[in-house]
């Protein structure tokens, strides 16, 4: 079938990138699915830093590549084998697919999938395969996903089913940003009541950390970032207290449980630095490959404190997600809150200029007359 999608084309191109354009709106052909797969049409797609950071070469990928990997959508077609999944139903697709049987899924999401790294470093789907194509060439898939196209072709271990009364916007958060970093809070960071929660870089992923500890009870929730705006943003969620990078430090304030979703080298750092005697800092941020930090080794051993390593917050996203779900509809986490713009497709090279200068928490591209951007704060406050 012929569907419409977001190419990028080429790698590490010149800011702005509304001018230099990486990401081409064009036509592709995409097969039907295979064995085990599933054609999904897509409702809505998150645009999140780890599809930033292949377009500024921070992530080597093939390319082209159809990005997008944060995203919802209603099943279209079911290939053979699936027998679990309707035709209508409404799915999460999430970037990391989940075999279930090699040594990185026995481990209940602290280590990822094996053969499911392998196949989206590669650009395929788990089972090595390519059903997008373009004037006769193989274009890439992104992260088994390539939702930045109004129809896509996964694998079953790439969804988890939702029900219809959770809107895409909100359904398509959850795949990533939701699963992310309120996953790095419930699964690394487990909180006990009366702890606080620091949570330093506050994009899609800090935001959604912060929205997960404020929904546990007892727990104070302190959100650090270098944009005033954001700040502001965190305080409207119910942050407790929110502080710059350097009034942290300077007041040498300090929490038992960090989360780090900034992604980048000053930031570690001052979350490690504001971790308390005996406390956790968990790292969701995927910095650069090259980027190194200085930690004191004595202080991690004289203050019995811990650094984490949480990719995809450590979820396993069938067993993850529906928590979530069930959270929102308890009206316990905001996540409609953290959609801060409604986009087109052909908007997305403005929208990873926005994403690099941090101005966005979560743009999320709405595809389809008929899911038109609704007023989802006017939904949450009818519930």
């Amino acid at each position: 079938m012929r569907i419409r999608g977001a190419v990028l084309e080429e790698i590490g191109r010149a800011r702005p990138y509304a001018e230099s354009r990486p990401l081409s709106i064009c036509e592709l052909d995409l097969d039907p699915p295979g064995p085990g797969e599933l054609l999904v049409r897509v409702e809505a797609a998150g645009v999140c830093h780890s599809d930033l950071s292949v377009v500024d070469g921070n992530r080597a990928r093939p390319v082209p590549m159809l990005l997008g990997h944060e995203a919802a959508g209603v099943v279209e077609q079911v290939g053979a084998g699936v027998e679990d999944i309707t035709i209508g139903r409404r799915v999460v697709m999430t970037f990391l697919p989940r075999c279930g049987a090699c040594p990185g899924c026995a481990t209940g999401g602290v280590t990822p999938c094996v053969p499911g790294s392998a196949a989206n470093n590669r650009g395929t789907l788990l089972t090595g395969g390519i059903r997008l194509h373009r004037d006769g060439a193989d274009v890439a898939h992104h992260l088994g996903v390539s939702a930045f196209a109004t129809h896509a072709v996964v694998d079953r271990h790439s969804v988890v089913p939702v029900g219809d009364d959770i809107p895409a916007e909100v359904a398509a958060v959850l795949g990533c940003a939701v699963l992310t970093g309120g996953g790095a809070v419930l699964n690394v960071g487990a909180p006990a009541a009366g702890q606080t929660v620091m949570v330093v870089g506050l994009g899609g992923v800090g935001m959604a950390a912060l929205i997960t500890a404020l929904a546990l009870d007892g727990v104070t929730v302190v959100g650090v970032d270098g944009n005033p705006d954001k700040l502001v943003a965190a305080r409207k969620l119910g942050a407790h207290a929110t502080y710059s990078p350097a009034e942290v430090a300077d007041l040498q304030i300090r929490a038992p449980v960090v989360i780090e979703a900034a992604g980048n080298t000053r930031a570690f750092e001052s979350a490690v630095a504001a971790t308390a005697p005996g406390g956790r800092t968990v790292t969701v941020g995927l910095p650069a490959p090259h980027a190194r930090a200085s930690i004191s080794p004595l202080q991690l051993v004289a203050e019995g404190r811990t650094i984490v390593g949480s990719y995809l917050g450590s979820a396993v996203p069938a067993r993850d997600i529906p928590v979530f779900a069930r959270m929102w509809r308890d009206g316990r986490l905001p996540v409609d809150a953290l959609v801060s713009a409604r986009i087109g497709l052909s908007a997305v090279n403005e929208a990873m200029d926005q994403l690099a200068d941090g101005n966005a928490v979560r743009q999320v591209i709405v595809f389809g007359e008929d899911q038109a951007p609704r007023d989802l704060a006017g939904e949450e406050s009818r519930r």
